[in-house]
């Protein structure tokens, strides 16, 4: 795989970014992709290792080394047809994904990680300028009608899935338009919402219905939607009448259950889950007019929770032209580089600065909120305290308590779980975290308890990345295959 001797030769190449002072000005995305010289040597680097854990370290199991050595001799048109195998949406993850796969590469044992995730962005970003990205409707037709529910990375591989299968495919999205937390959960700046519009394009091509703004079960307000933003959901369909009409059901919403943080002073007005917030900048951006857009000009930001969705609160803020911008983490500052003969293959904890913590945010570690303190019903800031972590337990520091000034407060401490009235609604048995009961075994996995209807991504497993809903989407498309017609040949 690659030049046998790259690895030794050739040093890992990281994407580039736009200046700090000229991308902060747009919310357009700035990463500088490999150019074809820069993608061939970072191919060359992946080497002949004999067991390629990145194939494991990727959820969805993509064949790297094969897309790696056809990257480096200059086969992209191939490149693309392996990647395409196993990877319904590179150009998502080849932006937003975390790559598990690098954490588990050979090489990062005691160097660097072969640069994956560039080349895989620069596969697709060359597929779809040369043409190679087609709708590839089923020769024939099975008769079968499939409801998807959730227009997620799950609920949009499972649909081209199974129409690629030759099932007639409706996927339902209560929010206006199509692409669930891809569409208002990630910044603009992050991921381009045209990449999820020319796939719309090619899955209708390919035989998929989508009907946005119809909410299953009972209604649910969409995303962001506090601000009487525009073209918001307009219909709701009984649970009972899609059983009726689709010969089986697939739930795949998001989790969006955001944590709360219930300490006193939590009803003052500035205070805000992150997303209240993100989705709104996401639909200005579309073109939709709000009405008391939440914005972070002139105002003194603290975000509460040090994961990416945190990040995203960061770079938005920064954009609106925040005053400062400070993130709150609980746990301790992570070591900047990990044990890796402890850790590899698997993903290590160690400190990640994102391009929005580049664009001027102080970072505070091992810190905890007491409470929000404000004037007049509106939040001025927050009283603190530091804590102290040992073997597992946290305690707070004696004498640590600091009061810090805040306008506006983001919550982003992960999610809980899925919209519980969807499940409900359908009668669905849910786990101990709230998420629906479904096993991932492929053959007769991701059903539920209730006829006809399964279960995949957040729906299923709780909050997780953009790869892995992809994967449970490949997955229970499978499954569903397999109850409608006996067996299947869908790839995993």
């Amino acid at each position: 795989m690659g030049k046998i001797t790259g690895f030794m030769e050739y040093a890992r190449i990281e994407e580039g970014y736009a200046p700090v002072a000229e991308r902060v000005k747009h919310y357009q995305e700035f990463v500088i992709a490999l150019d074809d010289a820069h993608a061939k040597t970072q191919g060359a680097r992946c080497m002949d290792c004999g067991t390629p854990f990145c194939n494991n370290g990727c959820p969805i199991n993509n064949v790297i080394p094969d897309f790696n050595d056809l990257v480096y001799r200059g086969d992209w048109e191939n490149a693309f047809a392996v990647l395409d195998s196993t990877n319904n949406f590179p150009e998502f993850t080849g932006r937003i994904c975390p790559a598990p796969c690098e954490a588990a590469c050979v090489l990062n044992v005691n160097g660097d990680a072969v640069g994956i995730k560039s080349i895989e962005h620069a596969i697709i970003d060359r597929a779809w300028a040369a043409g190679w990205v087609k709708p590839r409707a089923a020769a024939h037709t099975t008769g079968k009608k499939v409801a998807v529910v959730g227009s997620g990375p799950a609920g949009l591989a499972a649909a081209q899935q199974l129409a690629r299968a030759g099932h007639a495919v409706t996927v339902f999205e209560k929010n206006d338009r199509i692409g669930g937390l891809l569409r208002y959960g990630i910044p603009d700046f992050k991921l381009d919402k045209d990449h999820i519009n020319r796939r719309i394009a090619q899955m209708q091509a390919e035989g998929v219905v989508f009907r946005a703004g119809v909410a299953v079960g009972k209604a649910k307000a969409p995303l962001g939607a506090d601000s009487k933003v525009t073209r918001l959901t307009h219909e709701t369909i009984a649970p009972e009448q899609v059983l009726k009409d689709f010969d089986a059901v697939l739930l795949t919403g998001g989790a969006e259950q955001s944590r709360d943080l219930p300490v006193p002073g939590r009803d003052l007005d500035g205070v805000h889950f992150a997303m209240e917030f993100l989705p709104q900048q996401n639909r200005v951006n579309a073109g939709d007019t709000l009405k008391g857009q939440l914005r972070a000009d002139g105002k003194h930001v603290i975000v509460i929770g040090g994961g990416d969705t945190g990040s995203d609160c960061v770079g938005t803020s920064i954009r609106h032209g925040a005053a400062s911008v400070t993130q709150f983490e609980l746990l301790p500052q992570p070591p900047a580089q990990e044990n890796r003969p402890l850790t590899w293959p698997y993903w290590p904890i160690r400190l990640r600065s994102s391009s929005s913590h580049e664009e001027g945010c102080t970072r505070e570690f091992s810190i905890s909120t007491k409470a929000f303190i404000g004037e007049k019903g509106h939040v001025t800031g927050l009283k603190t305290v530091r804590v102290h972590w040992k073997d597992g337990k946290m305690s707070e520091v004696p004498g640590s308590e600091k009061t810090l000034k805040a306008d506006l407060v983001l919550l982003a401490m992960g999610f809980v779980g899925p919209v519980a009235s969807v499940l409900e609604a359908f009668g669905v048995e849910k786990d101990a975290r709230g998420n629906a009961r479904a096993s991932d075994h492929v053959q007769g996995g991701y059903a539920t308890n209730v006829a006809k209807v399964f279960a995949a991504g957040d729906m299923r497993r709780g909050q997780s990345l953009v790869v892995w809903a992809i994967r449970e989407g490949r997955q229970a498309a499978r499954a569903i295959d397999a109850y409608l017609m006996g067996a299947s040949d869908l790839p995993l």
